[in-house]
């Protein structure tokens, strides 16, 4: 079953998160990408990312290129803005992150974090029936080694909001969708 890669407009297997891990990360193997690509595979206006940019919630681009990680710090963002204010969005990542706009004080890469939601993200499924939300964090946050004591639960208390609320935005959607069909059997 495809999915569309959350914060994106990419679409690829649910079941092959690697491959669209991969999939982003090739898009940043000639370096970065320029906002007007940033704007094209997040669906946003370009203006956006810029107001984005000047209001602190990542770092300037460099050379008017975004890298990975600032492409997934985007993402995220752009994924969890329909569930979420912005204000509470940007204090989400304030909690492992520090200063949004300064990426020395971080607890976690936002590619990581990025990278580590996808995988939680495809499993979705699978919490509360086969396996349960403890089990696969611990298996995503595995290879985590915490700069700080502390941060390893930071970051697993961050993707069980950021879970939350990408099931919450979808579960809309699927309902919004179930009752354009039925408006469409009358």
């Amino acid at each position: 079953m495809d999915w569309t890669i959350p914060g994106t407009v990419l679409k690829g297997p649910r079941m092959d998160v690697e491959g669209s891990i991969r999939q982003i990360e090739g898009m940043f193997l000639a370096g970065g990408i320029t906002r007007s690509q940033v704007a094209l595979v997040t669906g946003l206006e370009p203006h956006a990312v810029q107001n984005w940019v000047q209001r602190g919630f990542l770092s300037s681009p460099v050379a008017k290129r975004y890298s990975c990680r600032q492409f997934c710090r985007i993402a995220i963002i752009n994924m969890l803005k329909t569930a979420i204010p912005m204000d509470q969005i940007c204090g989400l990542l304030s909690y492992v992150n520090g200063r949004l706009d300064d990426e020395s004080d971080d607890l976690i890469d936002d590619t990581v974090l990025y990278f580590m939601f996808l995988r939680l993200a495809s499993q979705a499924r699978h919490i509360g029936g086969t396996r349960s939300w403890d089990e696969i964090l611990e298996e995503i946050l595995g290879e985590y080694d915490e700069p700080v004591p502390g941060a390893r639960e930071r970051i697993d208390r961050v993707l069980r909001i950021m879970l939350t609320a990408w099931i919450g935005v979808r579960t809309i959607q699927q309902a919004e969708q179930m009752l354009k069909d039925l408006k469409a059997e009358e």
